[in-house]
């Protein structure tokens, strides 16, 4: 699959799945190890982001938006692939828990 012919999350799984495939690399894509690799990205897109006050996390110079958009991209392809290893569908997943915070965080006066 070329990269610009990724369009949606099942488009992203098929690709993650081809590139890893094609590079021996599914052995390696335990729950585990993608789970900690997801958080090394998180933590190196939270870096981006540590000293900067409220107002400078919200307009970012570009270079520095570029490098937050690579670092946002790896831990999302992470997440694909732990849900994918795991068969979890993140859509119904994130639908589901959007539904449970409904329940437990009511918006004010409807409690």
């Amino acid at each position: 699959m070329k990269h610009d012919d990724i369009r949606d999350l099942a488009d992203l799984r098929a690709a993650l799945r081809e590139f890893a495939a094609e590079r021996d690399w599914r052995q390696f894509h335990t729950p585990k190890n993608l789970a900690m690799a997801m958080i090394v990205e998180a933590a190196e897109l939270v870096e981006h982001f540590q000293w900067a006050t409220p107002e400078q996390s919200l307009s970012p110079a570009p270079e520095k938006l570029a490098e937050i958009r690579d670092e946002v991209a790896d831990v999302l392809i992470y997440l694909t692939e732990l849900a994918d290893v795991l068969d979890i569908d993140m859509i119904a997943a994130a639908r589901e828990k959007i539904a449970k915070n409904a329940v437990k965080y009511p918006p004010p006066g409807r409690a």
